[in-house]
């Protein structure tokens, strides 16, 4: 079991849903925390409430200067977490070029700018821990997900592809891939969410990982197993199924 008490994480995307409830868990679990977003005023009220040390550090993952700037703010740390992401649902019938575009901007390309500042950091002292937030969506393509699932699909990938890489080098990579969770960002569905959890769920399931030596956990598990066994489907199949 990894012990995650009396070191330091970075959180980039902390200020609500998921990430808040996260930083919740692990200022409880004895972590030190560095917290980020673009906004900082939700993000001081956070690190204010938390029962641990926490500092705020402001950072727009989708503008490489404010990045660079983050990181050397935040200096060195034992782990970094990215949970930082933008959400519009659309089909490709009415694709929207903007958002599109800042979805992947946000969630795939914002995981590599941050990735870049710190995972050098680690591989040179032989140390360190990096998870990434994917989503069920990013195991195949479905309907009505042009930006989100396909940038989510991208990021693990990279997540797949970094373990490769770095699994004896000391560094340790690991991808949480949640379902849906509660938050401002699924309000936009107006489609049924099954198993949707709440961010205190959620982010057990994150601990769960977090402290375990695996590389990756899907949640809710039920609901994973429909989205993971799309992968052993033949395409005609597939796309009868959840093309609809």
């Amino acid at each position: 079991m990894r012990k995650l008490s009396g070191k330091t994480y970075w959180l980039v995307g902390a200020s609500e849903g998921l990430g808040r409830a996260l930083a919740e868990k692990l200022s409880k679990a004895g972590v030190e925390l560095v917290l980020s977003a673009r906004g900082t005023d939700a993000l001081q009220a956070l690190a204010d409430s938390l029962p641990g040390p926490a500092r705020v550090v402001a950072c727009d993952v989708s503008d490489r200067a404010s990045v660079v700037a983050a990181a050397d703010q935040v200096g060195a740390v034992d782990g970094l977490v990215f949970l930082a992401g933008v959400y519009w649902p659309f089909p490709a019938q009415d694709w929207n070029p903007e958002q599109a575009e800042a979805m992947f901007d946000v969630n795939l390309t914002g995981a590599v700018r941050v990735l870049g500042q710190v995972v050098p950091a680690m591989v040179a002292r032989g140390a360190g821990h990096v998870v990434i937030t994917g989503s069920l969506s990013g195991y195949r393509g479905l309907p009505g997900a042009i930006g989100y699932a396909s940038s989510k699909a991208g990021l693990m990938h990279l997540a797949e592809s970094m373990h490769c890489d770095l699994r004896r080098t000391g560094v340790d990579v690991q991808l949480a891939v949640p379902g849906f969770i509660r938050t401002r960002l699924t309000e936009k569905n107006d489609f049924a969410m099954p198993f949707i959890m709440e961010p205190e769920a959620a982010a057990d399931e994150m601990m769960m990982l977090m402290r375990s030596e695996k590389f990756q956990r899907a949640f809710p598990k039920l609901f994973s197993l429909v989205f993971r066994g799309g992968n052993f489907l033949p395409d005609w199949l597939y796309y009868r199924v959840f093309g609809r």
